[in-house]
């Protein structure tokens, strides 16, 4: 069976990169800020960056590690680059099979054998992606890395590109490394997500896991969380009262007490012009900071947090920049985390 085995420290001009991986025939997408290690952790893979020790091994072959330092063209790795770093002087099919590949039937099965002899300034942003996959592929290679592989694309095109990409790979079955800043690319394409802030991972488990139960709030902001810091305390009726740092109070039925992290994912989050006498027992007024419309979804950014609702929602409030309204949201939609002690490098920023 396939496998990508990698226990790794690389050095970087800000911290050394501590991973520990281990990947079947699956796809593993790692997520956080930019300058996070994420493409480092490729670039050692591909041997393009020396580890200070550590192991990385492909199946049975050991590619790094015990004095051995496998040269990068010697090892079994396809590497899509965020760009696609395609020869624009080449054609779709000669810069498949540039190196060596053989096409094989890739350019049938990645429905761009009418574009062979077209050039890549040709092309559109999907159409370019499905070319460099076509020559990651072409070596046959064993393991599979992704750097940004939907970053170059357009809103409209990304849905769809998700889809045919989350297909391919489930029909390869390589071990493949994916990495990314956006969580929903995550989320749509891989088997598994790790989230790296700062050289370590900070948890690896699949898109439910991580939006149900976040390890902290770095966690939970890449998942697309609020995060609201403030003091918790216990409040009547079994309840936990949380007074926001930003001066309002939030209730939750998790148990705690003193600092904590108030977790709420924006579609949790109800608009209105007024307060709504409903079961929501948290009620924030405050005024909207920016509308953005995103597919049929519309993301209100108020001053504390930001919510997610219908178009035809939107459009029936009338929502508008400067304009105040009313968040409502459950107190059993409000998780609480124990704030986590931070490293003084990560607390100065």
């Amino acid at each position: 069976m396939a496998s990508l085995r990698l226990d790794i420290a690389v050095p970087t001009r800000s911290f050394d990169v501590e991973l520990t991986l281990d990947l079947g025939a699956e796809t593993l997408a790692l997520v956080g800020p930019s300058g996070a290690g994420k493409t480092t952790v490729l670039r050692a893979v591909a041997g393009l960056a020396k580890p200070a020790r550590g192991t990385i091994a492909c199946g049975d072959d050991l590619w790094f590690g015990d004095r051995v330092n496998v040269r990068p063209e010697q090892r079994s790795v396809g590497f899509v680059f965020q760009e696609y770093a395609l020869f624009p002087h080449l054609t779709v099919e000669r810069n498949v099979t540039f190196g060596g590949g053989k096409a094989d039937g890739l350019l049938d099965r990645l429905r761009i054998a009418h574009l062979a002899k077209a050039k890549p300034r040709e092309l559109s942003g999907g159409e370019r992606q499905r070319v460099a996959l076509a020559r990651a592929l072409a070596r046959n290679p064993r393991v599979l890395l992704l750097d940004e592989p939907m970053g170059a694309l357009d809103p409209h095109t990304r849905g769809t590109v998700r889809a045919e990409l989350h297909d391919l790979l489930r029909e390869l079955r390589l071990p493949t490394l994916l990495v990314t800043h956006d969580f929903e690319d995550a989320a749509a394409v891989a088997d598994r997500i790790g989230v790296l802030a700062d050289g370590r991972l900070r948890q690896l488990a699949t898109a439910a896991e991580l939006l149900g139960a976040p390890a902290d709030e770095v966690v939970a902001t890449f998942a697309g969380a609020n995060v609201l810091p403030g003091i918790a305390e216990p409040a009547p009726g079994g309840l936990t009262a949380v007074r926001l740092d930003a001066g309002a109070t939030a209730y939750s039925v998790d148990e705690a007490v003193g600092e904590v992290d108030a977790i709420l994912y924006p579609w949790d989050v109800s608009l209105g012009l007024v307060a709504i006498d409903d079961s929501a027992l948290n009620h924030l007024a405050e005024e909207i900071v920016s509308v953005a419309h995103v597919g049929n979804r519309v993301r209100v950014r108020l001053r504390t947090l930001t919510a997610e609702i219908t178009a035809a929602s939107a459009e029936r409030l009338e929502l508008r920049p400067g304009r105040r309204v009313v968040a409502s949201f459950k107190a059993t939609a409000t998780r609480l985390l124990a704030r986590r002690e931070r490293p003084p490098a990560e607390a100065a920023r």
